[in-house]
């Protein structure tokens, strides 16, 4: 079955407005907690980045270091969607810009692993660099242009509504 030998990566970034101990980020910060337990316990959820801290606020993956990398893995992307429009996390995400400037590269990148990979940040990168020099492929799409995970000809619904980013 092609759900026990692929899972779904997705990385999403953003750049803040103002420093984490702002008061401006302060509900964001407040969120954080509850919403990494929220995924943790979601149904599909398998893996995310995070630091001792429980979350990966102080991993500095690009020069600009007011940019926050979220890395996750999930069963299918119907699980993920779930979690990110279905959920409390919805709400968090409807905050975003009062938190985060607006991207003009790609900040969202979902693409299909090998069930048992867990991707690292490096490789994560590389797949926004692919969607923003190629669109959507089925190496690097988003929830607005999804692809089949491989050997499946099962394709996701596309999402249409203003949270789904990219």
């Amino acid at each position: 079955m092609t759900a026990d030998r692929y899972h779904l990566a997705q990385v999403n970034i953003a750049r803040l407005r103002e420093p984490l101990s702002s008061p401006l980020l302060a509900d964001f910060v407040a969120a954080l907690e509850p919403i990494n337990a929220l995924a943790d316990a979601s149904p599909g959820f398998v893996w995310r980045l995070q630091t001792e801290d429980g979350d990966a606020t102080s991993i500095l993956a690009f020069e600009d270091d007011r940019i926050l990398v979220n890395l996750s893995v999930w069963t299918s992307i119907e699980v993920l969607g779930d979690f990110v429009y279905r959920s409390r996390h919805a709400a968090v995400m409807r905050r975003r810009r009062e938190w985060f400037e607006q991207m003009t590269d790609a900040y969202v990148v979902l693409w299909w692993i090998p069930a048992g990979h867990i991707p690292a940040v490096d490789e994560a990168k590389a797949r926004l660099a692919l969607l923003e020099a190629n669109g959507p492929t089925s190496d690097a799409f988003t929830f607005r242009e999804p692809f089949a995970a491989p050997g499946s000809d099962v394709a996701s619904e596309p999402r249409t509504d203003d949270l789904c980013g990219v």
